[in-house]
């Protein structure tokens, strides 16, 4: 199996609609012979982050395109800092999520050494705690997961690792039960 990162930009934004998107993804992650690792919902509504493991990629999107989901991906992802039961255990605990656009001169080898020489240093700032990466395969972005008391003590930990930032949501717990 893979995982595949799938964006959801919604609109109408709202909550209802969020919950929706996250149940059209992971009835096509089922469709396409998985199921779905995690959803974060952008604080404002505005965007869905969906993590899928599947088998096919192709009938993931298929899926969604068939259910009349705009959706950007899915694209291959790499989890990085954290293992799979990690995440299905704690999904709901990031309250931050960054998005770096990597440049393209960068290979993954590189930022796999990069992100291990650079990840003590998150020490720095304790009162962030880097939950998990999700580096795209095709190295066009990563979306890096935290749990921090506000936007600047997130900032402060990208700082301390050298790390830019793109795009910085704040996260809304999203409880589908």
């Amino acid at each position: 199996m893979s995982l595949q990162l799938v964006e959801v930009p919604l609109d109408p934004v709202g909550r209802d609609e969020a919950l929706a998107a996250i149940d059209t993804v992971a009835t096509a992650a089922g469709k396409a012979g998985g199921a779905l690792l995690e959803a974060q919902v952008t604080a404002d509504h505005g965007r869905v982050f969906a993590v899928a493991e599947v088998d096919d990629a192709g009938a993931l999107g298929e899926a969604l395109d068939a259910a009349g989901v705009a959706h950007e991906g899915p694209s291959e992802v790499r989890l990085v800092g954290a293992d799979i039961e990690d995440v299905r255990a704690r999904a709901s605990t990031a309250n931050y999520l960054v998005e770096w656009d990597l440049p393209a001169e960068l290979t993954m080898d590189a930022y796999l050494a990069r992100k291990k020489a650079n990840s003590p240093k998150y020490a720095e700032v304790p009162e962030v705690a880097f939950l998990r990466t999700y580096v795209r395969e095709d190295m066009d972005k990563c979306l890096c997961f935290y749990d921090g008391p506000d936007v600047d003590a997130v900032c402060r930990a990208r700082d301390a690792v050298g790390a830019p930032i793109d795009r910085l949501h704040a996260i809304e717990p999203i409880d589908r039960d």
